[in-house]
């Protein structure tokens, strides 16, 4: 990776930063460490503060449509309140935790089209620039993944994997956004229901899953969303049967089909400071609990993955999803890094 330019506000010649991230997939709520990489421009300067942030690409819902834009969820400062000189090369090591909801990015080596990066920022002479844009992935909790297999075991298959902005009502929520993982339903609910998405909102003693059901509309009435939620523990992985566990949870799911009678309205909350969709002002959808819940939007960003047969382990048709996945990606960190270097 080259060294990119940054500080552009104090012209040709500015200090360079090239973050580099260690190697391999890291786990929701692990660690993560790497290198910042600082080369000297042609004269001395004081870089006060390196900041580290972490950022997705998420997708919001609004009265004219469906928008997307980069949320940062979160902030670390890595070192900083030294003198660089001139020309000089210079490494600052690094180690973060993860939050729990960190969003997982691939499924058995595959990429799900979730986008996610580490951004870094140098405070230099009372300027903050945003430089440095690396991809980060994520691989599944031990416990989201034995959900997931299970659901794959049962027949269930992948669609799609985003990120929405916004907030489940009546969960321990702690982002300003949740990943839905969309799978098509098995031979046996495929009468009931029409897709199924699941969230995990984790947390270090479990993770909360949150089932949402599409419902199929009969001759006269019409089809309606149905949002329940159930309560794991990192330690269930080995302990539970899964694939049990998975079918009791979608008959619970299908037998209250009937007890939500309609759409809720949409509620409103300030924007998650430091996350940006081009203008100010934007509100993000609440999903209710109970009997008032929000809509879901469908796939986006170009991140349908076919499933393979074997249930959940993804696959890719004739290379064409992964080749989107992978300009996505790319257009993402590029775009990003033109916008960090106009600062």
């Amino acid at each position: 990776m080259v060294f990119k330019r940054l500080l552009g506000s104090l012209g040709v010649g500015g200090p360079t930063v090239d973050t580099v991230l260690d190697a391999g997939t890291v786990l929701p709520g692990g660690s993560l460490a790497g290198q910042v990489h600082l080369r000297g421009g042609d004269a001395d300067f004081t870089i006060e503060q390196i900041t580290l942030e972490l950022v997705a690409r998420v997708e919001a819902e609004h009265e004219d449509g469906e928008h997307e834009g980069v949320v940062v969820f979160d902030r670390v400062a890595v070192g900083g309140n030294f003198r660089l000189a001139a020309g000089e090369e210079r490494s600052v090591p690094f180690g973060m935790t993860l939050p729990w909801e960190t969003p997982v990015t691939e499924l058995h080596g595959q990429q799900l089209g979730i986008v996610l990066g580490v951004r870094t920022e140098l405070s230099v002479a009372g300027a903050r620039d945003k430089g440095d844009l690396d991809p980060l992935a994520v691989r599944p909790l031990p416990v989201q993944e034995a959900v997931l297999e299970a659901f794959g075991q049962s027949g269930f298959g992948f669609r799609s994997a985003d990120l929405e902005l916004g907030r489940i009502r009546g969960t321990g929520q702690q982002l300003p956004f949740y990943q839905e993982v969309e799978l098509t339903p098995s031979a046996r609910y495929a009468h009931a229901v029409n897709e199924i998405e699941v969230t995990f909102l984790a947390n270090p003693g479990g993770m909360e899953v949150v089932l949402e059901a599409d419902k199929r509309g009969g001759l006269f009435t019409e089809g309606q969303d149905v949002i329940t939620r159930f309560t794991v523990s990192h330690q269930d992985v080995g302990h539970r049967d899964w694939n049990a566990e998975i079918d009791a949870w979608m008959s619970r799911l299908v037998e209250h089909r009937d007890s939500y009678g309609s759409h809720g309205a949409y509620g409103h909350q300030d924007p998650y400071r430091g996350g940006h969709f081009g203008d100010a002002g934007h509100h993000h959808g609440e999903h209710h609990q109970g009997d008032e819940h929000g809509r879901r939007s469908g796939p986006g960003m170009g991140t349908v993955v076919a499933a393979g047969a074997a249930g959940l382990a993804v696959g890719v048709v004739g290379g064409m999803v992964a080749a989107e996945v992978v300009d996505e990606v790319g257009d993402f960190f590029e775009g990003d890094e033109e916008e960090g270097d106009e600062g």
